[in-house]
């Protein structure tokens, strides 16, 4: 697989946004494409309010000069300039699949193309494609210039050479791959996510909580040890000197409890206002922009921290700052 000195973009929303700003400012240079032509404006915007945050992110770090950015209608223009695509069109697997079968022979075999999806497996998009093997699932996190994890999928089709090239690539632009070992609906992490989602619309169903209290009993407790750790570390930890072994002996009981459920609630007009309605109201009048500013703030910040420690996000942004010391050692 070939060095990838430009970015190709097949849509340019938050996703696609996200994958620019990040591209941009480690040096890579990037073609974006949208059949909207009013997205370019919105790209540029979308750049220009996440590179303060990943300054303040990488400050201290060697990084190269920042990389261009260009915009097209046509995504064959793009497929052709680009070393390496990203995907971010709709969550339509007819949508991506004719999207991405246009991108792909307007390129050449060697060039990886990788989708943003959250949930749908590689080898349901990479059915027809040409030269399949070079087709990955790269699933990122929103902000993805901030959040590092992507979770790098590979299909029945995938070489293993796509997989690992794709992941290399992901690793120079100061992200944390996370090579799934094989492909399920909701990769990993959006099926942790999903299970919590669905708790949250039972609350609400049943009137447990508001937005509000179900976000203060995350955001107050478990939430703060999982950037840290993780679940299962935390649990173990939770096991005293019994360690991993003590924690599930005592607590297992509780797994034959009706806790929680596995199947979510139908999402009724009653469900749906209590959501809206308890969000708006956490939000206090703060605009989406607002919000978007303190959220990057303190992304920033609990990195940084982590970083100090070498534990979570902290130990990539530790990873990418000695990659780029090398590269200016090599130069």
């Amino acid at each position: 697989m070939r060095q990838v000195l430009t970015l190709g973009l097949l849509g340019t929303g938050v996703i696609g946004g996200g994958w620019a700003a990040r591209a941009l400012h480690c040096g890579v240079d990037v073609i974006a494409a949208d059949i909207q032509p009013e997205m370019e404006n919105s790209i540029h915007e979308a750049v220009a309010r996440a590179i303060p945050s990943l300054e303040a992110l990488t400050a201290g770090i060697p990084m190269p000069p920042r990389g261009k950015l260009t915009f097209t209608t046509e995504p064959e223009v793009m497929a052709a300039a680009a070393d390496f695509i990203q995907e971010n069109v709709p969550e339509n697997i007819e949508t991506k699949r004719k999207a991405l079968g246009a991108i792909a022979r307007a390129t050449g075999p060697d060039v990886i193309i990788s989708s943003s999806t959250s949930g749908f497996m590689p080898s349901e998009i990479q059915e027809g494609l040409w030269h399949p093997e070079r087709f990955v699932v790269g699933h990122p996190f929103n902000p993805v210039y901030l959040c590092p994890l992507v979770e790098v999928v590979g299909g029945e089709r995938t070489s293993q050479a796509a997989k690992d090239s794709a992941a290399e690539f992901y690793r120079s632009i100061g992200m944390h791959a996370l090579l799934v070992r094989r492909e399920v609906p909701g990769h990993i992490a959006d099926r942790l996510q999903e299970a919590m989602w669905r708790e949250i619309l039972h609350a609400l169903n049943d009137d447990i909580a508001t937005t509000s209290e179900l976000d203060e009993s995350i955001v107050y407790g478990f939430g703060l040890r999982l950037p840290i750790m993780g679940m299962n570390q935390i649990c173990m930890m939770a096991g005293g000197e019994g360690g991993a072994r003590h924690y599930l002996k005592q607590f297992a009981p509780s797994l034959d409890w009706p806790w929680s459920h596995l199947k979510a609630p139908a999402l009724t007009d009653e469900i749906i206002d209590r959501f809206v309605q308890g969000t708006a109201d956490q939000a206090a009048g703060r605009s989406i922009r607002e919000l978007e500013n303190i959220r990057d703030e303190c992304l920033v910040a609990i990195q940084r921290v982590l970083a100090k420690h070498d534990v979570g996000a902290g130990r990539t942004l530790n990873a990418f700052e000695k990659r780029a010391k090398k590269r200016v050692e090599r130069a």
